[in-house]
């Protein structure tokens, strides 16, 4: 084979890997009408909260105020032993509680009676609990917390989210998350999480990550809208779903005046905390 013979081969192949990809990280792109009640919205990460105060994040007082706020609502759900769904983001009790210990392996009677959220009075809240609260009156953006491929955590949050009466959408950086909406749920608007992993320095299972980054399970999971790091906007996977896909992008997370501003050129839609942006849900 001559030279040109193997340019045109290369060429060939270059075209086969980049179309690949493309079609690797292309999210939904039809039937995006009901994802148009979330674009706008800035979400209150976790509640309005203060660690430090009477209000600490994924509370029921943190909720309270983002409600009374006009705020929609970021929160976290993940379940007990007792395959009870609440509302904390760790899948440990270090940092929120101070002690060394996992959520899935406490029951919620263990949960709620022995553990409090960063030296208050509060208790880690029950996901029914939280939608009692909130009752409709804001949006719920609610984040599944799942590191594996046990999807009972989405079909208990289901039980209760598909009587809910209010608007809910989901998210997830495990694609099988995704994937299980996708399949069971394809109605429920879902989003896929993510971020420049190697950059936050997650360098185990570095191409992993990597492809994780660049969105590469989208074909598979079909997702919604993008929930992407702020910081990382000009990642290539996260660039070209915008640009080719036009796939709706909500930033995290938000946590001042000049990042909002930044977060504006590339966004449709903010998840905040750590300040309250004027701008609340319309």
């Amino acid at each position: 084979m001559n030279r040109t013979g193997y340019t045109r081969g290369g060429i060939y192949t270059g075209i086969g890997i980049a179309a690949a990809f493309l079609l690797a990280i292309m999210p939904r792109v039809k039937k995006r009408d009901k994802i148009s009640m979330f674009k706008g919205c800035n979400f209150a990460h976790r509640g309005l909260f203060q660690n430090e105060g009477e209000a600490p994040e994924n509370s029921l007082p943190a909720f309270k105020k983002a409600v009374e706020e006009g705020f929609a609502i970021e929160l976290d759900v993940q379940l007990t032993s007792d395959k009870v769904p609440v509302v904390i983001h760790d899948f440990d009790l270090k940092r929120a509680c101070g002690a060394d210990v996992k959520v899935k392996d406490l029951t919620i009677d263990e949960l709620r009676s022995c553990y409090r959220l960063f030296e208050s009075e509060e208790k880690v809240p029950t996901l029914a609990e939280v939608l009692e609260l909130v009752d409709g009156r804001v949006p719920l953006l609610v984040e599944i917390k799942s590191m594996n491929l046990d999807m009972t955590v989405c079909r208990r949050t289901c039980e209760l989210l598909d009587a809910y009466k209010g608007e809910w959408c989901v998210e997830s950086f495990n694609p099988a998350v995704l994937f299980w909406f996708r399949w069971k749920r394809p109605h429920v608007i879902r989003g896929q999480l993510s971020d420049d992993f190697v950059k936050e320095g997650m360098e185990k299972h570095k191409w992993l990550m990597k492809m994780h980054t660049n969105l590469v399970t989208n074909f598979a999971t079909k997702p919604d809208f993008i929930a992407y790091n702020y910081k990382y906007a000009n990642s290539l996977g996260f660039k070209l779903n915008r640009i080719l896909y036009g796939v709706p992008a909500f930033a995290w997370t938000v946590k001042n005046e000049k990042q909002q501003k930044r977060a504006k050129k590339y966004f449709d839609t903010m998840i905040f905390d750590s300040f309250v942006p004027k701008h609340r849900r319309h």
